[in-house]
Order: C-alpha cells, then sequence, then structure tokens
C-alpha cells in the first residue's frame, strides 16, 4: 500500500537527495584565489564581481540524479516487502559509496585548505539525512512484516 509511513520516509529520502542539486556542499571557500562554491553540479566562482559556474561535474551529477531516484522506485514495491528490505540494505549502501565520492570531490578542489563549520553548506548533511530517512523506512517494513506474519499465525 502506498499510503503506509515507508513510503513517506523513502519519499523523503529521495527528495532530500534531489535537494543536494539546490544547496551547495561547500561556500566560502579560495580555489585559484577566488571565492568559490562546490556543489553537486560543479564550481560557482566570482567572476566579474557575478556568480559563474566555472567547472561542471557531470558525472557527480548524473550519479545524484540516479542515487536520488532508487528510494522512490523502493516505494513502488510495496507487494514484496522482503524486496523492498533488502533494497533498503542497498540503497543505503550506494549513498554511503554517494557520499566518499562527494566528500573526495570537494576534497580535489580544495586542496590544502581546512574545511570549517562555517563553510559546510547543507548539502553534506543531506546524504546523511537521507540515510536516516532510509533506515527509518527500513524499520517500518521490518514492522509491517512482523504484522503480516502474525496475521497469518492467526489464520
Amino acid at each position: 500500500m502506498l499510503q503506509r509511513i515507508q513510503s513517506i520516509y523513502l519519499l523523503l529520502a529521495g527528495l532530500a537527495l534531489f535537494a543536494l542539486f539546490l544547496f551547495p556542499l561547500v561556500h566560502n571557500v579560495y580555489i585559484d584565489g577566488k571565492p568559490s562554491t562546490i556543489m553537486v553540479t560543479g564550481i560557482f566562482q566570482d567572476v566579474n564581481g557575478q556568480q559563474a559556474h566555472t567547472e561542471f561535474f557531470t558525472a557527480l551529477t548524473a550519479a545524484d540524479a540516479i542515487v536520488a531516484l532508487l528510494p522512490l522506485a523502493i516505494i513502488f514495491l510495496y507487494k514484496n516487502r522482503k524486496q523492498q528490505v533488502s533494497l533498503c540494505y542497498g540503497v543505503i549502501l550506494v549513498i554511503i559509496g554517494f557520499s566518499f565520492w562527494m566528500a573526495q570531490t570537494v576534497k580535489k578542489y580544495m586542496g590544502e585548505q581546512e574545511l570549517n563549520t562555517h563553510n559546510w553548506g547543507i548539502g553534506l548533511l543531506l546524504s546523511s539525512i537521507s540515510i536516516l530517512l532510509v533506515i527509518f523506512a527500513f524499520k517500518a517494513i521490518q514492522r509491517d512484516e512482523k504484522l503480516v506474519k502474525s496475521a497469518d499465525r492467526l489464520r
């Protein structure tokens, strides 16, 4: 059933990953002596007083779109709860790998600069939030499976 709580959790996890397109991973850092913002789509730098997209992360952008669609696809597998559970495990691992890739990309472009808490963008937290939401969905799916098994025993 689509109106279960795990559907809401998985929808929110997908939306959190899609929100990476809107929010920066790191902002107010200097790359090549210019103030820059690093997002999933690329690097934005100040050029003549305006923000310009100077570096594109095509593979990271495509991966974000694919990873964001995975929790949304799991919603429609509601008839097979065991498959949903196993796919939740897989999605958690994929999001962890994607987060590692994002972190390595940010490290590569920042060089020797230290990342302070005032440089963090909301995007750094969104993948962690989506992992938590997938875990909540996983727990809700397990509760449903337990409820169905207990109802089957009573018949």
